[in-house]
């Protein structure tokens, strides 16, 4: 191989070239600019993006909304990556770990800053007891396929994604790899869905809502326009629970949260009141 790479004795950081999500991390943590982030009316608040990671949290908060529980309510505000605001002083507070989507409950006497998505997904369950299964087998299966999702979708996303739709230029091996450990992950959830409606049994939780806006959004054609080199087509079970989720009015007004990409009718870079969302929803011919 003429271009093979031979690793350095230390590994140094190349921000070389112009690729920009290539180069916006960092080997370091930590706040690089002050920056106080804005507090909404609400208890909960919300700083995301409109990804698949934040995709679940607001589907989550419009899935308890739908229930009538206006606990819920909740202000969402933008974390622009790709201009660094996950970098910001104030996110940082709120999430060391510099990812969205981050979440500050100040429904309690003192503010409880909670991230990691899997994390926001519990804590709202347990806060609202919905979509969480209390005890027993349920509630294990419901864990199994939530941590399932938390170590899955990396491949998916930071492997597949990356070097499928953001890299340089396209490789032939990193393509390959990660492939195939997607259709292995596909082919997993397809024999789960085979026995069961939703993810984790009969019961519609947050192991759907964790698994959906990664795998449903993929074979419903609206991830790295991989649908079909993946022949996503061939995993029916997978296909009829995408489906069946998506039609949710809830999983639509969640999936168009914090996003600024799209038709206009799927955008809402802010959410204060569900009647933000109807306004965009209004704007659909």
């Amino acid at each position: 191989m003429s271009n093979e790479y031979t690793p350095p004795n230390v590994w140094v950081n190349n921000t070389n070239g112009g690729n920009k999500w290539a180069n916006i991390n960092s080997p370091e943590s930590g706040a690089r600019s002050d920056k106080v982030l804005p507090i909404g009316k609400h208890s909960l608040q919300l700083y995301s993006l409109g990804t698949p990671n934040g995709q679940k949290v607001t589907i989550l908060l419009e899935e308890l909304l739908a229930l009538g529980i206006k606990e819920a309510e909740y202000d969402a505000y933008l974390i622009n990556i790709g201009e660094s605001d996950q970098f910001s002083s104030g996110f940082v507070d709120v999430n060391p770990n510099s990812k969205i989507p981050a979440l500050l409950d100040k429904s309690a006497d003192e503010d409880l800053n909670v991230f990691e998505s899997a994390s926001i997904l519990v804590h709202l369950a347990e806060k609202f007891d919905q979509f969480l299964p209390k005890d027993g087998k349920a509630r294990t299966q419901t864990f199994n396929w939530l941590f399932w999702a938390q170590g899955s979708a990396p491949f998916l996303g930071g492997g597949f994604g990356h070097f499928y739709a953001y890299a340089d230029e396209k490789q032939e091996y990193p393509i390959n790899r990660f492939a195939m450990e997607v259709k292995r992950q596909l082919d997993v959830l397809d024999k789960q869905l085979a026995k069961n409606t939703f993810i984790a049994g009969e019961e519609y939780s947050i192991a759907d809502i964790a698994i959906w806006p990664w795998y449903g959004n993929l074979v419903l054609g609206n991830l790295y326009s991989a649908a079909e080199f993946l022949d996503v087509a061939s995993y029916k079970n997978v296909m009829r629970w995408a489906s069946e989720i998506l039609a949710r009015p809830a999983v639509q007004r969640g999936k168009m949260v914090n996003t600024t990409w799209g038709e206009p009718w799927e955008m809402l870079p802010e959410r204060h009141s569900a009647a933000d969302i109807d306004a965009v929803l209004a704007l659909k011919p």
